[in-house]
C-alpha cells in the first residue's frame, strides 16, 4: 500500500518488523511533497517510534491475522487468554501487551493479533470503563474551574480527570490514548 493510505490500526512492516500504526498525520508544506507522519508501535517488543514516510513510498502490510479470544486472569507468567473458537488458552507476556493491561476486565473480549503462529498482540475495544480506585477529593466549588486531577483506576492506569470525578465513579476511557472520555452511566 502506498504511505498515503496508512491508516491507525493497520499493521505494517518496517524494517522487517511488524508495526502497528497508533496515530498518522499527512503533512504537505507548501509546494514541496507531502509526507505521512507515524507513530508506530514494535508488537514485538511494544517500543514505539515515529518515522516519516513520503506520501507516495510503498509501505508493505505485515502478514498478520487475527482471532477473537476472551480474557481470562493474569499471574506471574502473563496474561491469560482463551481463544472463542478452539477453547486454547494462550498466555501474552506484559512486554507484548504494554499498557493494554490496564485495559484488561474479566471476561473481556478481545482480538489477539498473530505473526508467524505467534500472538504477538490484543486489539481492545475502543473505549471501556473503569472505576476510580484513588483521586483527590473534589473541591467544594470546582464547577467553575476547569483543571483537571489524576485518578488511579482499579486497573492501575492514571488518567486525568474533571475536578467533579471521585472514588467509585465509573469512567469511560478510550484505550488508544487513555484518555477520559466521560462518566460511565451507573444504570
Amino acid at each position: 500500500m502506498k504511505a498515503n493510505d496508512i491508516r491507525r490500526g493497520v499493521v505494517i512492516m518496517y524494517n522487517n518488523i511488524p508495526y502497528r500504526v497508533m496515530d498518522f498525520h499527512h503533512h504537505t508544506p507548501g509546494n514541496l511533497r507531502a509526507k505521512v507522519q507515524t507513530k508506530l508501535r514494535n508488537l514485538l517488543n511494544g517500543s514505539q517510534t515515529e518515522v516519516r514516510f513520503s506520501s507516495t513510498e510503498d509501505v508493505p502490510e505485515a502478514d498478520v491475522s487475527t482471532a477473537s479470544a476472551t480474557y481470562l486472569y493474569a499471574d506471574v507468567n502473563g496474561y491469560h487468554f482463551m481463544y472463542s473458537e478452539s477453547y486454547e488458552e494462550v498466555t501474552l507476556s506484559d512486554e507484548l501487551l504494554g499498557d493494554g493491561k490496564y485495559f484488561l476486565q474479566d471476561q473481556m473480549a478481545v482480538q489477539v493479533t498473530i505473526y508467524n503462529g505467534n500472538p504477538i498482540g490484543v486489539e481492545l475495544p475502543q473505549t471501556v470503563v473503569l472505576t476510580v480506585a484513588e483521586t483527590e477529593p473534589e473541591l467544594r466549588g470546582a464547577t467553575a474551574s476547569n483543571s483537571p486531577k489524576p485518578a488511579k483506576t482499579d486497573t492501575g492506569l492514571t488518567v486525568s480527570v474533571p475536578a467533579f470525578v471521585k472514588v467509585g465513579d465509573k469512567i469511560v476511557v478510550n484505550t488508544t490514548e487513555s484518555k477520559y472520555l466521560s462518566r460511565a452511566d451507573n444504570s
